[in-house]
C-alpha cells in the first residue's frame, strides 16, 4: 500500500510517500513560499497539483492536523462531519489548522476517490487525567469553550516513546519516559506505562518551556500590564508572546540555539541557562509525578543536536536518584507514524 503522508503549513507543505507495511521512504519533499508576493504558487491546491504529477499511484493520504481539540481522540477516516469538527478547531488553532484543513480540501477535490486520515498532534495527550488538563479558572470556561490544557508534538513524543521501549527491549507499558521534543518548538511530555499523563504546552502550543520565540510559562497579569504600558491590540500582543519572545528575545540576538552557543554575549548565555533550567525544572516535576523515570528520550534539532545542552540539562538532574534513568536521543519521525496510523485505520 502507498501512503502519502502531508504536513500543510500557513506557506509550505511538506510531503512524505511510503510503501507500507514495509515503511521505505518513496519519494519525499517540501513545496514552499505558498501564496507569498512573487510565488507562482498561490495556493495549496496549486502546490499539491505540482506534488501528484510527481507521484505514481496513492492508495491513502494521511494528513498532520495540529488540533483536535476533545473531539478528536484518535485518528479518523476524513468525511464531511470531520472537516466540520476541524474547522471548529481553528478558532483555538488560527496559526495551524486553516492550513492544515486547506491540504485536506485540496486532496479531496484532486483525488476524490482516494481515503484520507486526520493524525492529530493533540491526540496522544486525550489520556491526560482531569486534575492535569483542568486550569484554575471559572469551570463553566472550560465547559462551554474548551479552554484546558491539550497538549501538542503528541505524534512525536508517541514515536520516540515506542522507539525508546524497543531500544530499552521492555514493554511501552511497563516503562515511565519523559520525552523532550526540543527545536524551535519545544514540548516536554511525562509517559506512563504508555499514556501521556501530563505536557509541558497548553490550549495553545504558547505554555510550558522557553522556545525559540515563543515565551512559554509567564504570569498571566503580565500580558495585561505590557498591554496597558505599551497601549497594544490582542494581535500586538500576541505576536510578541509567539514571535519575539523566547530565546530570540531574551538574547535580542537569534532564536537558533547554535548561534547562540558560539556567542560570547552576556545575554545569549543567559537566554540558555533560561532554557535549560526551565527543562530541568519539567523533568524534575515530572519524575517526581510518576514516582521516578526509566529513561529520557531527547528528539528535534536542539534535543538531537546540540549534545553541549542535553549534557548541561541532565548535569545533577538524577543525583538523588537510586536508579538512574536511561538518557537517550532518538532521531524523530512523525511523518513515519502518520503513515503507520493511517495504515492501521485503512487496514
Amino acid at each position: 500500500m502507498q501512503i502519502l503522508v502531508i504536513n500543510c503549513g500557513s506557506s509550505s507543505i511538506k510531503y512524505r510517500l511510503f510503501r507500507m507495511p514495509e515503511e521505505f521512504v518513496i519519494l519525499k519533499g517540501l513545496i514552499e513560499h505558498i501564496g507569498e508576493k512573487g510565488s507562482k504558487i498561490k495556493d495549496h491546491y496549486c502546490g499539491l497539483k505540482i506534488i501528484f504529477k510527481k507521484i505514481n499511484g496513492v492508495d491513502a493520504i494521511g494528513h498532520r492536523v495540529v488540533h483536535g481539540a476533545e473531539k478528536f481522540k484518535q485518528p479518523v477516516l476524513i468525511n464531511n462531519s470531520v472537516i466540520k469538527g476541524i474547522r471548529a478547531c481553528c478558532r483555538i488553532a488560527p496559526l495551524h489548522n486553516p492550513a492544515n484543513l486547506a491540504g485536506i480540501l485540496a486532496c479531496k477535490k484532486l483525488l476524490p476517490d482516494i481515503k484520507q486520515v486526520a493524525v492529530f498532534d493533540t491526540a496522544f495527550h486525550q489520556t491526560l487525567p482531569e486534575y492535569a488538563y483542568i486550569y484554575g479558572l471559572p469551570y463553566e470556561y472550560y465547559r462551554r469553550w474548551g479552554i484546558r490544557k491539550y497538549g501538542f508534538h503528541g505524534t512525536s513524543h508517541e514515536y520516540i516513546a515506542y522507539e525508546a521501549a524497543r531500544i530499552l527491549k521492555k514493554p511501552l507499558t511497563k516503562l515511565k519516559i519523559i520525552t523532550c521534543h526540543l527545536g524551535n518548538g519545544c514540548s516536554i511530555t511525562a509517559i506512563n506505562r504508555g499514556k501521556s499523563i501530563d505536557t509541558s504546552m497548553g490550549f495553545t502550543p504558547l505554555e510550558g518551556l522557553v522556545m525559540g520565540t515563543r515565551c512559554g510559562d509567564i504570569d498571566p497579569a503580565v500580558v495585561t500590564y505590557i498591554m496597558q504600558k505599551k497601549k497594544l491590540d490582542i494581535s500586538q500582543i500576541d505576536d510578541i508572546l509567539n514571535k519575539e519572545s523566547g530565546l530570540k528575545g531574551i538574547s535580542g540576538l537569534s532564536n537558533d540555539m547554535r548561534i547562540l552557543e558560539r556567542s560570547l554575549d552576556k545575554r545569549a548565555k543567559l537566554a540558555i541557562e533560561i532554557f535549560i533550567y526551565r527543562i530541568k525544572k519539567y523533568i524534575g516535576a515530572y519524575t517526581a509525578v510518576m514516582g521516578g523515570v526509566d529513561a529520557v528520550v531527547f528528539t528535534a534539532g536542539i534535543g538531537e543536536n546540540q549534545k553541549g545542552i542535553r549534557q548541561r540539562i541532565c548535569w545533577g538532574l538524577f543525583t538523588h536518584l537510586k536508579n538512574k534513568p536511561k538518557i537517550l536521543v532518538i532521531p524523530t519521525n512523525e511523518e513515519l507514524m502518520i503513515a503507520r496510523q493511517t495504515y492501521n485505520l485503512i487496514k
